[in-house]
């Protein structure tokens, strides 16, 4: 596989995510290419700078070009794949075959088959070396050019660990090396369902007392499905874990927190998925998620409580039933 700091690198997907991260790889002047299902973003991006949808505080480099052909993608030594996760198997096996570097930036679970993206990943693209980048990330300020810290787990340990971290690392992005890439995508899905429980209970008023302890005890849930999947603790204590969830726990910069919030002061879950024109994974992830836990006898109840409440639940009595559980030791399996 090629690769180094001259590899030609590509996005996949023309999200906000996605867009920010070909802003942050063109930020020393070299060409990237991104892809974008919508022909009219391919357009506004090469003709304006701009992606007036999904990131429209940035002025995107001349250095970047977008394309919705997705042979063009197949040609270069590694591409970040920022399609949304539901759609990230389609997407993957309409492209022609990529045998070099796939790093899977997309946080969440597939729903109907319950399997983590590089699973999926695998599935259909069979020739391609899967790598997974997550961490404590808020695409606006990605693109901006602000410090940022991510993990970068390989399955293909150190040696891809070099090729891609030579391509991707710039001054104000740090890329931190993992080969648990098992425990980096539990980390990435896991804390998005938690951010909408986050989300719920500052909708609520319930103060800041309250989201402390729904980190804390959504943590305890993350490391305990993350052990019944083979991750390591050390991975979700780190970057991909901890740090992802205190981010996206804290603020409305994040979708999931966003939906939660909304939750909590009184909309409705159709109505608030209906008019979203961006993608809040944690709804799409927590059904799965619990069906997982079910299956692999782990407590999650507070995955379940956020289930419930996508599902029509009344906030204020699901966090009710919540508080209601029984006594129990803080360190422990039952949740």
């Amino acid at each position: 596989m090629s690769g180094g700091q001259n590899g030609r690198v590509g996005v996949l997907g023309a999200g906000a995510w996605g867009t920010a991260l070909a802003q942050m790889l063109a930020s020393d002047g070299r060409k990237v290419l991104i892809w974008a299902r919508e022909r009219e973003l391919v357009d506004e991006i090469n003709s304006a700078r701009s992606n007036s949808i999904y990131l429209p505080t940035a002025t995107l480099a001349d250095t970047i070009h977008a394309t919705g052909d997705l042979v063009d993608m197949a040609k270069l030594d590694a591409l970040l794949v920022v399609t949304p996760a539901q759609h990230m198997r389609s997407v993957l096996a309409a492209m022609p075959a990529h045998p070099h570097d796939l790093v899977l930036c997309s946080k969440g679970i597939e729903a109907g088959s319950g399997r983590l993206m590089n699973h999926v990943a695998k599935d259909v693209a069979t020739g391609s070396a899967i790598a997974i980048l997550s961490g404590p990330t808020f695409a606006h300020e990605v693109a901006a050019g602000l410090p940022t810290a991510v993990t970068l787990a390989c399955d293909g340990g150190e040696k891809q660990w070099n090729r891609i971290s030579a391509m991707i690392a710039r001054p104000t992005f740090r890329p931190y090396y993992s080969d648990d890439i098992i425990g980096a995508e539990i980390g990435g899905s896991v804390k998005n369902v938690l951010a909408i429980a986050c989300g719920v209970v500052d909708g609520l008023g319930l103060g800041q007392n309250a989201r402390a302890a729904l980190i804390a005890r959504g943590y305890a849930e993350m490391l305990r499905f993350g052990e019944a999947l083979g991750a390591r603790p050390e991975t979700l204590a780190g970057l991909c874990g901890l740090g992802d969830l205190v981010l996206t726990c804290s603020s409305t910069s994040s979708r999931n927190f966003s939906l939660g919030k909304a939750l909590g002061e009184g909309m409705s879950a159709d109505t608030l998925m209906a008019d979203r024109r961006t993608v809040a994974e944690g709804a799409h992830t927590a059904p799965v998620l619990v069906e997982l836990a079910e299956q692999r006898g782990v407590a999650m109840p507070i995955v379940e409580a956020v289930h419930s409440l996508l599902t029509g639940g009344a906030p204020r009595e699901v966090v009710s039933d919540l508080l209601s559980r029984p006594l129990r030791a803080e360190q422990g399996p039952a949740g």
